[in-house]
Order: structure tokens, then C-alpha cells, then sequence
């Protein structure tokens, strides 16, 4: 028998097949336009994003959780706390002052000069700064000293100086001495859970 017409029919069958397959994956993608279908730039985000979230085969992924930046979390968290709460008053609703305090605790807790001092029943800490800094440290220090005054038995003072605060923090029981030199001046400011009452009233214009 001759074997060579059949051989030769096997080869060019492979052959078709190799170049259909090398077509199939060499074939261009559709156009933006097209893939789109007139729909917008929000539209096409959305899609892709459930699609992230359906993943390949229902596979899970999990988004992140942080904002990325302090300010923007701290407000984000405001926001969803104002939506959640029906008797939220829109008309006097104010994160641009939520914002200008937030910047203020930045310049305070980054940029301020803060030299400590132990003395009898505690610290003294004087607070320095120029410009945006020094505007910010003489609109909190004396604000958070009032709110922390006499917590834990403390005694706290802010006086002026000419370039920023002299902060005082004593107390009489020798413990609490012990806590206030340990917390320092960051320690002290960052002290009571006030900030986030504050910052919801700020937000919502009741300050």
C-alpha cells in the first residue's frame, strides 16, 4: 500500500488546525468603544469592579479597608456616622471646619517643638512654632488643657509665650506623676476621649 497520500492529508489537516488556533490567539482585542458600548467612564468602573469582586471561578478577594491618609479617615468616618443618623441637620453640617481642626492636631503633633521638662508633681513643656504651626498650637493647647484639667487628678495649664504655649501637667499622687512624665507631651495631648466628641460636634456645626 502507498502511504504517502494519507501521510500528506494528516500533515495539511495539522497544519489548518495550527494556523486556526495561532489566529485565535493572535485576534485583537475590541476597542474601548466598543467594549464599552457608549456606556461612561462611572459605568465602566462599576462593571470592573464586580467583576473584581466575582474574581475567576467565584474566587474571593478582599478590598482594602483604609483610606490611605489620617484626614481623609477620620472624615470618612464622620460622614458615615451623619448619613447613618436620620436627624442629621444637612443645612448645618460643616467639614470644612472638621478639616481645619485636623490640621491643626497635624501641625501640633508633627511639626510643633515640644522640649519637656520633668518637675515637682510632673512636666512642663514648652511648645514652639512659626507660621500655621504656632497658630495651631495656641488654638488647641489651651483648649485640651481646659478639657483635661483635673482628669486622673491632674492639674493642667496652658500660658502663652511669645512663640507658642508653656504646658503644665502635675498632679499630687505619686502613680499619676509616674503616668504623666511616662505619656510626655504626645502622650498628654493624645489623653480623654473627648477628640471624638468634639469632632462629630464640629461636623455637624454645633460648636
Amino acid at each position: 500500500m502507498n502511504w504517502a497520500p494519507l501521510l500528506a492529508a494528516v500533515a495539511s489537516l495539522g497544519a489548518a488546525v495550527a494556523l486556526a488556533q495561532t489566529r485565535d490567539h493572535a485576534a485583537p482585542l475590541p476597542d474601548s468603544g466598543a467594549m464599552s458600548g457608549g456606556m461612561s467612564a462611572q459605568e465602566r468602573h462599576s462593571g470592573a469592579m464586580t467583576m473584581y469582586h466575582q474574581g475567576d471561578a467565584g474566587s474571593a478577594h478582599v478590598l482594602p479597608t483604609l483610606p490611605g491618609q489620617d484626614a481623609f479617615g477620620a472624615v470618612q468616618e464622620i460622614v458615615a456616622l451623619l448619613r447613618a443618623d436620620p436627624a442629621t441637620d444637612w443645612s448645618k453640617v460643616n467639614l470644612d471646619a472638621l478639616r481645619a481642626h485636623l490640621i491643626d492636631m497635624d501641625e501640633v503633633a508633627l511639626h510643633a517643638d515640644a522640649a519637656v521638662e520633668r518637675i515637682e508633681g510632673g512636666i512642663r513643656v514648652a511648645v514652639n512654632g512659626t507660621g500655621r504651626t504656632l497658630a495651631a498650637i495656641r488654638r488647641m493647647l489651651p483648649e485640651h488643657a481646659h478639657e483635661i484639667n483635673g482628669r486622673d487628678g491632674w492639674t493642667v495649664q496652658a500660658d502663652s509665650q511669645p512663640n507658642g504655649m508653656m504646658l503644665t501637667v502635675t498632679a499630687t499622687d505619686p502613680k499619676q506623676v509616674e503616668i504623666i512624665r511616662g505619656l510626655g507631651f504626645i502622650g498628654v495631648m493624645a489623653s480623654g476621649a473627648h477628640h471624638q466628641t468634639h469632632h462629630l460636634m464640629m461636623a455637624k456645626g454645633e460648636m
